[in-house]
């Protein structure tokens, strides 16, 4: 690819160089296999999505996504083992050569299905049986386990198999935390996607739209363009932008009402989190005040990050949460924040006065992440919401969504007008019509 950051289109083709799956497969693979290798653990057991996705390079539907059904296994000295869910584990020896080297690697297995099965199904234990035969055959009997997310029934049956576990969720994090080339050209073709998304959203919002119909407008763009999974369009107008309340409804959008989105999906499994504040109809001051506010702090940031600077740089030049109505930094947490996307949507580095000024992390090159800024307007009924993702460049960093913010936007589908020209707001226009200009009357 001419640019790390580009796109080309979303098919194979003979004749372009696109997305290389075979080393984005093997590059993840190397770089988990690093940070096990950097750890005390002897092999690490993953049940969460994202993680087996990193690891085995199999996907069987986002319906799975909490089920945790699935789990794979890498040890220190072996390649990656997948058990999984009936007939997907003969799909992937169908279809995974990379999982099918000698004795498959795609084999049948399931947890508890979140307690459904009955516990004395002895599911748990069969997990644990399983993962114990090959850390014995790795000869890592007595080594550490680490392990994502799980079950407490299977935590205790790999203890009582005399298994070692503890924390292996920061090292699959750890491993994820600087992108591959592939990785950001992914990243960068499903923010594309919403790039298009918002192009169609502009149009279509108006006085009398539903949240809840704008959610079904971007998920079918999306799904149209080759989206697996539309995570969320968090769309959210009027009174309920403050205090964000981060769940869309039904209700009906009014004129001169503030409006946001949070766009979140999935191209081959890689996310997208992307908000955008419009005004609908008309732009009241307070609103347009609100917006340039959460502008500013965004661009301050973004001219902040470079490779060497940390997350306690950035949040440093974010107001505190007194500042913008909250109590403290818990209470308004996630409104000036960022964090890393990727396979999921959170992931490392995270950007929050509750925990960076303390414990901050360190920008490195091939980082990819969303900063997102709020303010709430003064009219105690809006506020305006801004997210860029971002990459970090050798100097500096590269804005990957491109559908505009630097100004606030006025939807609608026509502007108000007078006998002068556009006005910001129908209040402004009936009121400049009581004017002699707006009579048409001599000065």
């Amino acid at each position: 690819m001419s640019s790390i950051t580009g796109t080309t289109g979303t098919m194979a083709v003979d004749w372009e160089q696109r997305i290389d799956f075979d080393r984005l497969r093997r590059d993840r693979l190397a770089r988990l296999r690093a940070q096990l290798h950097r750890s005390e653990l002897g092999a690490v057991l993953a049940f969460d999505f994202a993680n087996i996705r990193y690891m085995t390079a199999t996907h069987i539907g986002t319906w799975a996504v909490d089920k945790l059904i699935r789990f794979s296994l890498l040890t220190r000295t072996g390649e990656p083992i997948s058990w999984d869910f009936g007939s997907a584990a003969k799909h992937h020896q169908q279809h995974n050569p990379w999982l099918m080297d000698g004795e498959p690697r795609a084999r049948a297995g399931i947890s508890t299905l979140r307690g459904a099965f009955h516990p004395d199904a002895g599911i748990a234990q069969e997990v644990a049986a399983k993962i114990k035969q090959e850390l014995d055959a790795a000869g890592l009997a007595g080594e550490p386990l680490g392990i994502d997310v799980v079950e407490p029934p299977v935590l205790f049956a790999l203890q009582e198999a005399g298994i070692r576990v503890v924390d292996g969720q920061q090292v699959f994090l750890e491993a994820r935390r600087i992108k591959t080339s592939e990785e950001i050209g992914l990243l960068t073709q499903a923010a594309a996607m919403v790039d298009a998304a918002y192009e169609d959203l502009y149009e279509f919002l108006r006085p009398g739209v539903r949240e809840n119909e704008t959610v079904g407008l971007v998920a079918k763009k999306l799904y149209d363009l080759g989206s697996e999974y539309v995570e969320g369009v968090n769309a959210i107008s009027g009174e309920r932008c403050s205090p964000h309340p981060h769940v869309y409804s039904d209700r009906l959008i009014r004129p001169g009402d503030p409006a946001f989105f949070d766009i979140l999906h999935s191209y081959n499994g890689y996310r997208t989190c992307y908000y955008r504040t419009f005004a609908v109809g008309s732009a009241s001051r307070a609103q347009r005040d609100a917006y340039t506010r959460a502008r500013e702090y965004m661009d301050l940031a973004i001219a902040a990050v470079k490779p060497g600077a940390t997350t306690a740089d950035i949040v440093s030049l974010w107001p505190t949460a007194k500042e913008f109505g909250f109590s403290d930094e818990e209470a308004a947490f996630a409104l000036q924040y960022g964090h890393g996307v990727g396979l999921s949507i959170w992931e490392k580095p995270i950007f929050s006065r509750l925990v960076s000024l303390e414990h901050p992390e360190t920008l490195e090159e091939g980082m990819v992440f969303a900063l997102e800024t709020y303010w709430p307007s003064a009219d105690g009924v809006g506020a305006a919401r801004i997210e860029e993702e971002l990459v970090v460049t050798a100097d500096g960093c590269e804005v990957i969504t491109k559908f505009p913010a630097e100004n606030l936007m006025v939807a609608g589908g026509r502007r108000y007008y007078t006998v002068d020209g556009p006005m910001n707001s129908l209040r402004e226009a009936q009121s400049h019509l009581n004017t002699p200009a707006g009579r048409g009357e001599p000065s």
